[in-house]
């Protein structure tokens, strides 16, 4: 990775109109800063999140980073992945060192990032995911995700604003869609599962599922001083009152992975256009992202 030293400018203009990935924003967090990195090798998204001496982002392929995806079934009996714009890249980029995911916009300046991508197809034409063919007939789809990220939301040092708008393109027809507005690919040093009821402010442990569930998960290390989690004010989506923050143990790959999803549904075709989402990321201690969890949860209770 890349150490230069104009991180925190504004992207400059490079080949086949794309722009440098390369990024930095920072921010003090409690004794520590919070410090997020983006690459061109991975179109932009964010391949690096440290605090306090750890790593929270584990970045081993193009699917393992702070980012976001979406999954439809372009007309058909819906199936994970066959269908599937991905920000930084393909399963074909694998370790490498470019992605097929284009990225056109980036500024980083203070605390906050903002992007704009071309997702390119997990899948590409002849591949198949868990024995079904991919859907797409290109590398490259014409679905756009623009990302902003905030260190210090609404004035809370472990709260990271995560905002996401995905364009579906016009032309395109489908009944289902469902929006990974963000997922975190973690070191296996985040071992510890929980989920956190708001309501009741009460911490339990968290199966491996895998899978989703109604509460926001949160992923630690068994010593707790380093954690990340997921809040969104606006789940559950209709109809899927019962999901929306999954958790992931891959033991084979030594990945863990949590995810914010939203769904839409159509029984004709979802709306082409632009689907927008707000979620908050927080990152801290145990006690700190539970603790700035609930303090976001009281504020927008209250409509602040």
């Amino acid at each position: 990775m890349r150490c230069l030293s104009w991180f925190a400018l504004l992207a400059v203009v490079s080949v086949e109109g794309a722009v440098s990935g390369d990024a930095r924003i920072r921010a003090k967090a409690g004794s520590s800063e919070i410090v997020i990195t983006t690459t061109s090798r991975f179109a932009g998204a964010i391949t690096s999140l440290t605090w306090n001496g750890r790593e929270f982002i584990d970045s081993a392929d193009h699917g393992r980073q702070l980012q976001s995806a979406a999954n439809f079934d372009s007309g058909s009996p819906f199936s994970p992945e066959t269908f599937n714009p991905t920000e930084a890249g393909s399963r074909f980029d694998g370790a490498g060192p470019k992605s097929t995911s284009v990225l056109h916009a980036l500024t980083a300046k203070g605390k906050v990032l903002s992007t704009v991508n071309q997702m390119a197809f997990w899948l590409r034409a002849g591949e198949k995911s868990g024995g079904n063919l991919a859907k797409n007939t290109t590398v490259l789809s014409h679905h756009r995700v623009k990302k902003t990220v905030t260190l210090g939301a609404h004035g809370l040092p472990h709260a990271i604003g995560y905002h996401v708008t995905f364009t579906i393109p016009h032309g395109e027809r489908h009944r289902y869609a469902q929006f990974e507005a963000v997922t975190g690919y973690m070191p296996t040093a985040f071992s510890k599962f929980h989920t956190y009821d708001l309501k009741s402010q009460k911490l339990t442990p968290l199966t491996d599922g895998p899978g989703e569930q109604r509460h926001p998960v949160i992923l630690s290390t068994p010593d707790a001083k380093h954690a990340m989690g997921v809040w969104s004010p606006a789940q559950p989506s209709k109809e899927f009152e019962q999901a929306g923050y999954g958790r992931w143990r891959f033991k084979q790959e030594k990945v863990v992975k949590w995810n914010c999803v939203f769904r839409v549904k159509h029984p004709i075709a979802v709306r082409t256009g632009e689907h927008k989402f707000s979620c908050y990321v927080m990152a801290g201690s145990l006690q700190n992202v539970t603790a700035t969890m609930s303090e976001l949860h009281r504020r927008f209770a209250k409509g602040r």
